[in-house]
């Protein structure tokens, strides 16, 4: 079984897991009202997705 030889710094240990990070969540906006949603998602706001009524939205 392989044994490292010396020990893995701290350092070393995080410069190799920069790239480990969430990706940013991506938004569009919709047809309908114009607000920003994640794609292929129901529109929360308007309550819309692909131009037919989904969810009965309340309006303030």
């Amino acid at each position: 079984m392989a044994v490292p030889k010396k020990r893995t710094s701290k350092q070393r240990k995080r410069k190799r897991r920069t790239h480990y990070k969430a990706q940013p969540v991506a938004t569009n906006t919709c047809s309908r009202c114009g607000d920003p949603k994640q794609p292929h998602r129901v529109c929360g706001s308007c309550g819309y997705y692909r131009n037919e009524s989904v969810l009965d939205v309340e309006l303030d």
